[in-house]
C-alpha cells in the first residue's frame, strides 16, 4: 500500500510561499544584472560558474546538467550558444564514447571576472542587507539539510524521461 501522501501544515506553507517568493524576487534581480552587464541568462552564468570553479575548468555535460538542475537538452543548446561566443569547447570525453565533455576558455573566464562583481552587490543587497551574520549562518544551517535531502534523490539524469500516465 502506498504512503500517505506528506501533509503541509500552514506554518511550513507560509514558510514555502515565502522561499518561493524570495528565490523570484531575487532571481529577477540576477537576471536582469547578468544581462546588462554580460549579456548572460542566468542558466549561462551557472554554466560558466560551475565550470569555473572547478579545478580543471570542466565537467561533463550530464553531471554539469545535474549540478544546475537543467534537462540535457536544454544544456545541450545552451553549451552550443556559449561555444559559438568562444566561452566555452566541447570535447568528446575522454572516458566515456558517448560523453561530452564541456571547458570553459580563457574568454568565458574573463566575462566571469566582468560580471561577478555586480552578481556578488546584487546578491548582497537583495539577499544579505536585511540579515545580520549570525542570520546568515542560520540560513545556511536551514537550507544545507534541504539541499542534501533534494541531492541525495536519483540525479535527473538518471530519471526516466516517460511520464507516468495518471489514471
Amino acid at each position: 500500500m502506498p504512503d500517505p501522501p506528506h501533509s503541509v501544515d500552514p506554518v511550513q506553507l507560509g514558510a514555502y510561499f515565502a522561499l518561493v517568493e524570495v528565490s523570484g524576487l531575487l532571481r529577477h534581480a540576477i537576471e536582469q544584472q547578468l544581462h546588462d552587464d554580460g549579456g548572460l541568462t542566468f542558466v549561462r552564468f551557472q554554466v560558466l560558474m560551475r565550470l569555473a570553479q572547478s579545478p580543471t575548468g570542466s565537467h561533463r555535460m550530464t553531471d554539469l546538467a545535474d549540478a544546475i538542475v537543467h534537462s540535457r537538452s536544454g544544456l545541450t543548446y545552451q553549451a552550443g550558444l556559449l561555444e559559438k561566443a568562444g566561452l566555452v569547447a566541447r570535447t568528446p570525453s575522454p572516458d566515456d564514447e558517448r560523453g561530452v565533455t564541456v571547458t570553459i576558455t580563457d574568454a568565458g573566464r574573463a566575462l566571469i571576472a566582468e560580471v561577478l562583481p555586480g552578481h556578488e552587490e546584487v546578491v548582497g543587497r537583495m539577499l544579505f542587507d536585511p540579515l545580520s551574520r549570525e542570520d546568515s549562518r542560520t540560513l545556511i544551517g536551514l537550507l544545507e539539510p534541504v539541499r542534501d535531502h533534494m541531492r541525495a534523490l536519483p540525479p535527473r539524469s538518471a530519471v526516466s524521461r516517460r511520464r507516468s500516465r495518471r489514471p
